[in-house]
């Protein structure tokens, strides 16, 4: 024991084993935090709640770190909801009139200091009333001091107004020029380049009963959203990049600790009893040596369940009896001649005692190097069956965010940011298992220290 520890203690002596320790511990931070802060069961309600969750959202987002990288600035997306004071540029002032009337007038001022347009604008009204519908008149002030007369309308208790659906605003108003683009530009100016400054949203409102009400909630629909953008149906893909985190360390971990495990175990049973018993698990090593490993998790997956556990029992199932039990037996046979084994037996040690206590303990510098090596490869394994479609449909993963943009055509469509983040991802959690792993094994393996 004393000598294993003293090897571990020599990974400071291994730059890629810092490296590689760095990014696992990053990683694991990372995980936990994500669970604690983002619990399983509201995350996925949140994920799969359709366009009711993410009607805020932009579609086919990139993330907003790409304006870092552009001389022109895309515009980012925002949401501003009216209150009764002052706060973040939202203005509400109520007037009371006789019998019952309202008037009440909403401004929503916000900066646009961006080079291109936004993909679109909307309102979304909740109206309160009983019999007469609130009526509302919206108009647009520029920085340059014009005024757009916007809409007039009803509001039912639930609508929706987007400015770029609105014929008669883009035909008599801005002189054909789609709303998202006209209420942004000078109507002389030929280049129609971006008027930056201060914008205003003019909601004027008129209630005709005493308990009616409404609120109003804009939205400026940009070209970038979040520090991971957004898919083809609004959804923030921060979610899956994060929850990818502890789903591919929590599949790549368990399956490499208890396949590497139970194969050393196995071995090791095998190796000391010998005869029928060491027989029968040579043949079932070879038979499961020649299976289709890759065609059976898709046959599970596709005729009894995609469950990412039930993918992950036949993994570890499929992966015991691989071709590490014959390495590890022929240096169990070695071991087992021993003399301090034959000293083991002479005091009375059981068969338990002497695999467990004398055998395995001399497997731990081989079997630490094989496991960390082995996470990645578990890790790409479960991507590898989410890309393929057939990976857990409820869990939002890196493999998943992949196959959803592969579904959807993301690269022909010039989205790469899509399929781009979860790759790194996956590319940066393989390189610190493997740098760590490569050196682990320099270090416990006498042949390659001199290397």
């Amino acid at each position: 024991m004393k000598n294993f520890l003293n090897s571990l203690r020599e990974i400071r002596k291994y730059p890629s084993a810092i490296v590689g320790s760095v990014i696992i511990l990053a990683l694991v931070i990372a995980a936990v935090v994500v669970l604690i802060t983002m619990p399983y069961k509201e995350t996925i309600d949140f994920w799969r709640g359709g366009e009711e969750s993410w009607y805020a959202n932009p579609r086919y987002a990139p993330p907003k770190w790409f304006n870092w990288f552009r001389e022109d600035k895309l515009a980012e997306s925002f949401t501003m909801k009216d209150t009764e004071s002052e706060e973040d540029g939202v203005v509400r002032v109520v007037e009371e009139r006789d019998e019952g009337v309202k008037m009440i007038t909403e401004t929503f001022a916000f900066d646009y200091d961006y080079d291109t347009f936004p993909q679109d604008l909307a309102i979304y009204f909740t109206a309160q009333y009983d019999q007469k519908q609130p009526f509302v008149s919206l108009k647009w002030l520029t920085p340059d001091g014009r005024e757009i007369k916007v809409a007039s309308f009803a509001v039912s208790p639930k609508q929706t107004y987007r400015f770029i659906q609105d014929e008669k605003l883009k035909s008599k108003r801005l002189n054909g020029i789609v709303p998202n683009i006209g209420l942004f530009i000078d109507p002389e100016d030929p280049n129609q380049k971006v008027v930056k400054g201060t914008y205003q949203l003019v909601v004027e409102a008129v209630t005709f009963e005493a308990d009616s009400n409404y609120t109003a909630e804009f939205v400026l629909y940009g070209q970038v959203y979040g520090w991971a953008g957004t898919d083809n149906l609004r959804r923030d893909l921060s979610i899956p990049l994060r929850w990818g985190i502890p789903i591919a360390l929590t599949f790549g971990l368990l399956a490499a600790l208890f396949t590497s495990v139970l194969t050393m175990i196995i071995a090791a049973i095998g190796a000391w009893y010998g005869g029928v018993v060491d027989a029968l698990i040579q043949r079932i090593t070879e038979v499961n040596m020649v299976l289709p490993f890759l065609s059976i998790l898709i046959m599970v997956a596709t005729f009894y369940s995609r469950s990412i556990w039930v993918i992950l029992g036949v993994t570890i199932l499929l992966s015991i009896f691989t071709g590490a039990i014959k390495g590890y037996r022929s240096i169990f046979m070695q071991v087992k001649e021993s003399t301090y084994i034959e000293a083991a037996q002479a005091y009375g040690a059981g068969s338990g005692r002497l695999i467990f206590r004398y055998l395995l303990p001399r497997m731990i510098p081989m079997l630490l190097p094989a496991l960390v090596s082995a996470v990645p490869a578990y890790v790409f394994l479960e991507a590898t069956l989410a890309v393929l479609g057939i990976g857990d449909p409820v869990i939002p993963t890196w493999g998943k965010t992949i196959n959803d943009a592969w579904v959807d055509a993301a690269l022909y469509k010039g989205h790469y940011y899509w399929i781009l983040q979860p790759a790194v991802l996956l590319m940066i959690t393989g390189f610190g298992f493997a740098m760590l792993g490569f050196a682990l094994d320099r270090i416990f393996n006498p042949r390659l220290r001199g290397m």
